[in-house]
């Protein structure tokens, strides 16, 4: 059963979800600034967790080079992560030197990872994935699956030397997987934890992202991959820039910047593949026309990369909106069928397959 939504605020027609009220439509045809309607969503969502509405941008302020949002901030100023800010003309980290604000646990092998369809840990019963949750985040998705990221204030910091111990004494680890929020606020911490880790332990390293980090330490962490037979992992939210800003605050031009980087120095040869992409099918908004954009410029690359279109379920700010409907699964799919030879469809449990 849809949910009861509202309709556009700009053309009145087709359904939109309460916290952005315009439609995918009017978002992608740039009518009367229907963009503006969602930033003001995101500026609401933000307020709420005391993160700026947008990066800052302040001149002659310190430069934050982590990710592709850049933030340049005064005195005072957070970056748009709300891990950095700018105090007596310093930037301050949350976390001390050598720490990161986030949390590891025990997945048991089979788990439920985006690239399950494909990847050998699936077969690998008895052994463990070490999920390593990081908090703060370069996007403010609003439909995001795991908000809790942005709750800074509860977060503990762990050092590398805690963390990489903890590492070592599982014996039976078979992958570690950096996930979030989103990896790329506290990138160094996870490439120089994961090179200790491979000093004296064989497992996987795997990244679950948005991908818009900075060039040089998404490269770094795919080569890590790469070596250590992990997988990078992009969630490609959307193909359409004010779409993307529309769903997620910023622009995500650098995810398929750095997408097409690692493909092309790490995938051919990779066992199993090193990269692959995922799609959240967000009801009324990432249809059809999105996957195949993102599809066809996979298939540019390579068409053997694997991409996974996973099923929606309500959350944070789009909890209004239903699980994505089948007949649009099915559109989805035949549309990146068309460009690719491995597509998987993820979640199906919320379809009831």
């Amino acid at each position: 059963m849809l949910p009861t939504m509202e309709k556009c605020m700009i053309c009145g027609n087709r359904k939109a979800s309460e916290s952005l009220r315009v439609c995918v439509d009017c978002i992608r045809g740039g009518r009367d600034n229907a963009i503006l309607y969602a930033k003001e969503a995101h500026k609401r969502i933000r307020a709420e967790y005391d993160l700026p509405e947008e990066p800052p941008k302040s001149e002659d302020g310190i430069k934050c080079e982590l990710c592709s949002n850049e933030c340049v901030m005064k005195e005072g100023e957070k970056s748009y992560c709300g891990l950095k800010e700018n105090v007596n003309g310093k930037l301050r980290s949350l976390a001390p030197l050598e720490h990161a604000l986030m949390y590891a646990y025990i997945d048991p092998l089979p788990t439920n990872c985006c690239a399950a369809w494909f990847c050998p840990g699936s077969s690998q019963f008895g052994k463990v994935n070490i999920a390593v949750f990081f908090y703060g985040c370069n996007f403010d998705c609003v439909f995001c699956q795991n908000a809790s990221h942005k709750d800074l204030g509860v977060a503990k910091a762990v050092s590398i030397k805690d963390f990489v111990s903890k590492v070592m004494r599982k014996e039976n680890a078979y992958c570690v997987c950096f996930f979030g929020g989103s990896p790329e606020p506290q990138l160094p911490f996870a490439i120089r934890a994961s090179e200790l880790i491979l000093e004296d332990k064989k497992v996987r390293i795997c990244w679950e992202w948005n991908g818009c980090g900075n060039r040089n330490l998404v490269k770094h962490a795919a080569e890590i991959s790469f070596r250590s037979g992990g997988i990078v992992k992009f969630d490609l939210k959307a193909f359409n820039p004010d779409l993307s800003i529309a769903l997620s605050g910023v622009p995500n031009k650098r995810a398929y910047e750095n997408f097409e980087l690692i493909a092309e120095e790490f995938f051919e040869g990779s066992q199993p593949p090193v990269l692959t992409a995922t799609t959240l099918l967000v009801p009324f908004y990432v249809d059809e026309f999105e996957v195949e954009s993102i599809a066809r410029f996979i298939a540019g690359i390579n068409p053997n990369i694997p991409y996974s279109l996973l099923v929606f379920h309500p959350a944070f700010y789009m909890r209004d909106m239903s699980i994505t409907p089948r007949e649009q699964v099915q559109r989805c799919y035949d549309v990146a069928k068309k460009h690719l030879k491995n597509v998987n469809i993820g979640n199906k449990q919320l379809l009831g397959l």
